[in-house]
């Protein structure tokens, strides 16, 4: 017994990319957003979106104020910028200049750029926000830092840039099939943005989480595995050999990466992926738990309970209820 808890991973476990995965489970499409154009001194204060903001600076210069950051950040064509959306924020010509409350300005015009400002040359900037459900917000939005920042001279912003122009232009259109291509538009510009995030190695990069866990060599080989086949009884010996480390070291170290155990990711990663199944899908409870590793219904319906506080036929009511 003892012999066969510490050999390695059968070669038939599945390794998947825990990115690509967790985007299944997300939900992400883009809403409709409008952009601005703008010259001479002019400053606006705008709310905290309430969901993930992707903006991009087209033309000019543009000064981003955040609530909490300490310096203002100088925007210039082809940056990108990723709000987690908690936080209000001021665009403007210079950070001296007062803002003012755009909120009154989106609402007297329909058109799809606002215009502000006077004479001078123009600064434009588009926006879009991207939508999560329920276990995208917790996924993502506690994973990635309030503010990211990839000048226009970073490998990912290029792409950021078209994707996001072409999304907000599908968004628009009636053309056939806009619909579809502006939601999987969506998933490409997410995949982007968390691209910049995992290649960012600087102070905006919190010091926890499991999207960091997907950069760290270490950690990422037994994160892989458990994504890949969370029903197996995963060992801290199976794990611990994946990343090349000892059972010690390696539970350390996933703890100081990702935030908690191993063992505990693992099953509130089974927890993410039960409640996922409860609300898309028909099946069975008791074929959730089996696809879990769980060894009966009640053994699994006991766990769920303890993370949600509801049984699962409870939960799949609820949430398709709302």
């Amino acid at each position: 017994m003892a012999a066969s808890l510490s050999a390695p991973p059968s070669r038939s476990a599945t390794v998947r990319d825990p990115l690509a995965e967790t985007l299944e489970l997300t939900g992400a499409h883009c809403a409709l957003s409008r952009g601005l154009t703008a010259a001479g001194d002019w400053a606006l204060a705008f709310p905290a979106p309430g969901r993930l903001k992707v903006q991009v600076v087209l033309q000019g210069v543009v000064w981003l104020l955040m609530e909490g950051v300490d310096q203002p950040v100088r925007l210039e064509a082809g940056d990108v910028t990723v709000f987690t959306g908690d936080r209000r924020y001021t665009l403007a010509s210079d950070p001296a200049v007062p803002p003012a409350d755009v909120l009154p300005l989106l609402r007297a015009t329909t058109e799809t750029f606002l215009h502000v400002g006077g004479e001078g040359r123009e600064a434009v900037v588009i926006g879009g926000h991207i939508d999560l459900n329920t276990t995208g917000k917790d996924l993502l939005l506690s994973a990635l830092p309030p503010l990211i920042h990839a000048r226009a001279t970073t490998a990912e912003a290029p792409t950021a840039c078209w994707l996001m122009n072409q999304t907000l232009r599908e968004t628009r259109s009636d053309a056939p099939g806009a619909a579809f291509a502006a939601e999987h538009l969506a998933h490409l510009l997410l995949v982007q943005v968390l691209r910049i995030f995992l290649t960012r190695a600087n102070a905006d990069v919190p010091p926890t989480g499991w999207l960091r866990a997907l950069a760290d060599d270490r950690v990422a080989p037994a994160l892989r595995l458990m994504h890949g086949n969370p029903a197996r009884p995963w060992t801290l010996a199976e794990l611990a050999r994946a990343a090349a480390m000892s059972r010690t070291s390696f539970t350390l170290r996933f703890k100081e990466v990702v935030g908690v155990p191993p063992l505990t990711y693992l099953r509130a990663w089974r927890m993410r992926l039960a409640r996922h199944a409860l609300w898309r899908e028909d099946t069975p409870v008791s074929a959730i738990a089996s696809s879990l590793g769980y060894s009966s219904e009640s053994a699994f319906s006991n766990a769920f309970k303890r993370t949600t506080g509801m049984a699962p036929r409870r939960y799949r009511e609820t949430v398709r209820a709302g």
